[in-house]
């Protein structure tokens, strides 16, 4: 009798072992990119509908943040899979380490996308072609590594496109702000994953992997700090065409002042602190929120 009661609870325990390797093939317990990948979003989502987000679409590209990330996960995982074996800090994944199979990390990317779609699917037809394209830079971004040493310049831009997609949905149309937000983004991205990938850099020079941090060599803090400059003048370009006011300015001082504590921590190259310059960029992308969230919330010319 306690055999047969033993059974069930030993395939549930199977079972809930087995879950939570994909929790961590998808990156469950790091949220650090799916919070990179919702800042910027954000920010498109407040300054597309004067503040005042459609409720529908804020769900909609809420929800599609956490499906992408987790997706682009199981797809960068599966595209280096042989790789991450090689690596201290990720050969104990759920893949490499061989407890998620091939074939359970494709089903599980593919379900991922095909619910990703289906959300935007209740978008208008502008969103969905976007998304479209949004779903290509998402595929192709772990395999940029292997032919371009500016896999980071890919990573931007699929972090980017949630910015046009959410003017698309909330306005019916893409207008140069968008445009020039999308850029902002790229050249942040191509920030923290520089930063990112002097963490492994040397790893990353024994198995043949590309990246910035290897192109720019030892310039590459000095590269990192005139990129942090464009930066900068990007938000108070972006803030200036979006009519935003002092309190954004106010949110794009602390983000340069962020910037500078990166910068600080990278300058010697130790990988630990590159890798916390790394986290750091989710205050950046969350002081830059707070300074659009607060100028439509006090701002007189702001929604009423």
């Amino acid at each position: 009798m306690n055999q047969k009661h033993s059974q069930p609870a030993s395939r549930a325990s199977r079972l809930a072992a087995q879950l939570r390797q994909y929790g961590l093939l998808m990156r469950l317990d790091r949220p650090i990119g799916t919070m990179l990948l919702l800042w910027p979003t954000l920010w498109a989502l407040w300054i597309a509908g004067n503040g005042r987000p459609d409720p529908q679409v804020f769900l909609v590209f809420v929800l599609g943040v956490f499906l992408l990330r987790s997706a682009g996960c199981v797809i960068n995982d599966l595209a280096d899979r042989n790789f991450d074996q090689h690596v201290a800090r990720t050969r104990q994944r759920p893949l490499a380490a061989g407890k998620v199979s091939y074939f359970e990390a494709l089903f599980l990317f593919f379900g991922l996308m095909l619910i990703a779609f289906g959300l935007v699917l209740s978008m208008n037809r502008l969103t969905i072609y976007m998304a479209v394209g949004g779903a290509a830079l998402a595929s192709i971004y772990p395999f940029a590594k292997r032919i371009t040493h500016l896999p980071q310049l890919v990573l931007g831009a699929a972090f980017g496109w949630g910015v046009p997609m959410a003017f698309a949905a909330q306005t019916g149309a893409i207008p140069q702000l968008a445009w020039l937000i999308f850029l902002v983004v790229v050249v942040w991205a191509t920030i923290y994953d520089t930063m990112y990938a002097m963490v492994d850099r040397e790893d990353d020079l024994a198995i043949g992997l590309k990246s910035t941090a290897i192109l720019f060599g030892g310039a590459d803090v000095f590269i990192i700090s005139i990129l942090q400059l464009a930066l900068v003048a990007g938000l108070v370009m972006m803030g200036t065409m979006a009519g935003l006011g002092p309190w954004y300015l106010l949110g794009v001082a602390a983000a340069a002042a962020s910037s500078v504590h990166q910068w600080h921590l990278i300058r010697k190259r130790n990988p630990d602190d590159c890798f916390r310059a790394f986290l750091n960029n989710n205050l950046l992308g969350a002081w830059v929120f707070a300074g659009i969230l607060l100028h439509f919330t006090f701002t007189p010319y702001g929604p009423v």
